[in-house]
């Protein structure tokens, strides 16, 4: 997923990553992109639901993109059919933002 991004963002500099990502990953993603993946981890001694810093961000998108119908189960038999719903998924939802207020 990241390999396409590699060039083409030149301002990003750190990705955050779900603990299951940690591991070769990291220096995968330093090496060859030059980007800090900081993995944000749950901690063991806390029980139920705890709020972790900049993983909502990430539940929120994938809450905001289960609102498409096309999204909301996994009907796409191709990745690229399934990134282009993604794409066009948050297309609508940015220009619904973009729309001015009444």
């Amino acid at each position: 997923m990241l390999e396409p991004l590699i060039g083409r963002l030149p301002r990003l500099e750190r990705v955050w990553a779900d603990g299951g990502y940690a591991g070769q990953l990291v220096a995968w993603v330093r090496e060859r992109a030059g980007w800090e993946l900081e993995i944000v981890k749950r901690s063991d001694d806390r029980r139920g639901f705890v709020l972790l810093p900049k993983r909502w961000m990430v539940e929120r998108t994938f809450a905001w993109l289960g609102k498409s119908r096309r999204l909301s189960k996994d009907y796409e038999h191709l990745v690229e059919s399934s990134e282009a719903m993604i794409r066009l998924a948050m297309i609508a939802l940015m220009a619904r933002r973009l729309q001015p207020t009444r």
